[in-house]
């Protein structure tokens, strides 16, 4: 019997920004197009930046881009007493079990999403990502040998709560996107003898083509400038991003600007306002026509699992600069030969003075990413390494 592939995931849609929502998107996309049999559940809530104990989207069944997809309705949630274990996690602080449980429980409340998994276990194998989210945490636990964690990890403390550690070491498998993202999985989470886990990565769209003179005509930007892609916060490191340009701007008074795109708000120093442009979240083509208007991608985050922007960078020709503190950013980088990094503002500023000194060394650099990425992130790729391991699970599944 073939079982069918069913993501779960905190929400999902067209359009919603973000790495692990265009990942999610994406791979149920392909691997409904490649005729695997795909479905999606997920809730009502609009996404990161909505409330989660608000019903944005109607309960029941719709079809997005040819996938099937299945919204619950969401209660409502204690977000006070789930806010203040949050903070606590933010700042590093120590959590105990009980605060642990608000934590989760207080997330997001779906028990309809559950009950539909637990009448579906005969018939599928489970997809869960990301490994932080309650719709994770609660459903893995349902047909744990049919349930597969895309954890999207990152080295922080949410991955280090001890709800997590009594739960995934009991899943079919993991799916991880490099040899850092597995090495800390090993790290934090003890496995069964049967568990798989292996670094199967991220498809990537390959078959877009970027315009740099179409961006600058569009959004009246000459010269050349730095790019910043993704969502712009402090957990993206957006702060450290801004202090480091504004040193280097009153150092070097660089014939360069710095370019924001993606969801968030910034708050530019006002003595460096005229080096920073903000455009906010921008149409697909738009953000393929500024990687090739760039003169690099900067990606300071050191909470990645794998980094789309990193790679879209790449297809454009344009090498990264990331930050040291992250493995999988700094093993890409190293793995493709396309990018330097940086532990601190003088390794940083020392990057952009050689880049910008170095333009056929850029090329190069950008010239083996695009290499990197079609050699091992092309979808073909992906899809065959996931029908691979659905055949695998399917063929040593049991009813439970």
């Amino acid at each position: 019997m073939s079982l069918k592939a069913v993501f779960v995931t905190p929400w999902y849609g067209a359009d919603i920004p973000g790495g692990m929502e265009a990942e999610t998107r994406q791979t149920a996309e392909n691997l409904a197009r490649a005729g695997i049999p795909v479905e999606v559940l997920t809730t009502t809530v609009r996404d990161f930046f909505g409330d989660w104990g608000k019903n944005h989207h109607k309960p029941g069944v719709v079809s997005v881009n040819g996938v099937t997809v299945r919204r619950f309705p969401v209660q409502k949630r204690d977000r006070a007493a789930f806010d203040a274990v949050n903070w606590r996690l933010m700042q590093n602080l120590p959590v105990t079990p009980a605060q642990e449980q608000t934590y989760i429980s207080q997330m997001l409340r779906c028990p309809q999403l559950y009950k539909h998994i637990a009448a579906e276990c005969r018939h599928s194998i489970f997809l869960f990502i990301p490994y932080m989210f309650a719709t994770t945490y609660y459903g893995a636990q349902i047909c744990p040998q049919r349930s597969i964690v895309i954890p999207c990890l990152h080295d922080e403390s949410y991955a280090r709560l001890s709800l997590y550690r009594q739960v995934f070491p009991h899943v079919r498998g993991f799916v991880l996107h490099t040899d850092a993202e597995l090495a800390l999985a090993d790290a934090l989470y003890p496995r069964s003898p049967d568990q798989i886990r292996i670094v199967l990565g991220e498809g990537v769209d390959t078959d877009w083509v970027g315009d740099a003179a179409r961006f600058r005509q569009k959004y009246g930007i000459d010269g050349a400038f730095m790019l910043a892609a993704g969502r712009k916060d402090q957990g993206k490191n957006t702060p450290l991003l801004l202090n480091y340009w504004r040193r280097y701007v009153y150092q070097r008074r660089p014939a360069l600007r710095l370019v924001f795109i993606g969801p968030g708000d910034i708050t530019v120093p006002a003595d460096v306002a005229e080096t920073v442009i903000d455009l906010g979240f921008l149409p697909r083509q738009d953000k393929y026509d500024a990687y090739h208007a760039a003169l690099l991608l900067c990606q300071p985050s050191v909470n990645e699992s794998f980094s789309l922007v990193l790679m879209e960078s790449w297809l454009a020709e344009r090498p990264a600069l990331v930050h040291a503190d992250c493995a999988v950013t700094r093993e890409q980088c190293q793995k493709a030969n396309a990018g330097l990094y940086f532990a601190n503002y003088d390794e940083f500023a020392a990057v952009l003075d050689y880049l910008q000194a170095n333009p056929n060394a850029a090329r190069i650099m950008g010239q083996q990413g695009r290499r990197y990425v079609l050699t091992h992130f092309h979808w073909r790729t992906i899809v065959a390494r996931y029908q691979t391991l659905l055949s695998q699970v399917n063929a040593s599944s049991t009813p439970p």
